[in-house]
């Protein structure tokens, strides 16, 4: 099995210092952006996705070091690494990976990183359960992790099912992050995609008090005149 220092150098090998640069003012790790200190190698993400899958295989122990590494291209490796494992996991390892997100979810401290791997990860862990840990995620002070709880219900609209992406988009009407707005809107659209009654209800319930990025992302795919009824509705 590779070591932590073995998958280091094989993603620093893959890695472009013109990307790299580029990355660490896209990401805003700039002192007291959202993800200050975060740090980038330059590795194209399906150069990750490659990597994943010719370490296929590798021991769920590693990944610990992995997750808690000051690189954002090593922990995005883990995380596409965990989605990997669960997706052909029986029942016990999937619950294996599910503890081990949770246990060790300060690294997931990006959007991306929380793109990549909640739907996949806690969304589909919690399809059929109890989904009260989505709830304290939303409330916690870490904005990854309110993200984290937002885009776990990808996974259930998916499925047909929105109430907990409505249930947590009340919650954080006024959540004070651009980031979470964004979050909301996206998964407020997709329920749309698939049933539009169900967004407008909500729409017409909160428009007026919606982040405007928040309304913005809901209604980007509706015609003109529909936008502008809810962004105007008085």
């Amino acid at each position: 099995m590779p070591t932590l220092d073995a998958i280091l150098q094989r993603l620093r090998a893959m890695g472009d210092p013109e990307r790299a640069a580029h990355n660490q003012g896209f990401f805003k790790t700039a002192p007291g952006e959202y993800a200050a200190g975060d740090r980038f190698l330059g590795v194209r993400v399906p150069l990750v996705r490659q990597l994943v899958r010719e370490y296929r295989g590798l021991d769920l122990q590693t990944l610990p070091g992995l997750l808690n590494s000051p690189w954002h291209e090593v922990r995005l490796f883990a995380l596409l690494t965990m989605v990997d494992m669960f997706s052909r996991a029986n029942q016990a390892g999937r619950e294996a990976v599910y503890g081990l997100y949770m246990q060790h979810r300060q690294g997931v401290n990006n959007w991306d990183l929380v793109d990549v791997s909640a739907p996949g990860i806690v969304g589909r862990w919690l399809w059929r359960r109890d989904r009260s840990p989505l709830l304290r995620l939303a409330d916690a002070d870490s904005l990854w992790e309110r993200r984290i709880a937002v885009m776990a219900t990808f996974h259930f609209i998916r499925k047909g099912d929105f109430h907990t992406t409505m249930e947590l988009s009340e919650r954080l009407l006024a959540d004070p992050e651009d980031l979470i707005h964004k979050a909301v809107g996206w998964m407020l659209r997709e329920v749309g995609k698939r049933n539009r009654e169900v967004e407008e209800a909500f729409l017409r319930a909160h428009c007026r008090a919606m982040p405007r990025t928040m309304l913005r992302y809901a209604i980007e795919k509706f015609p003109p005149d529909l936008r502008r009824r809810y962004m105007h509705p008085d």
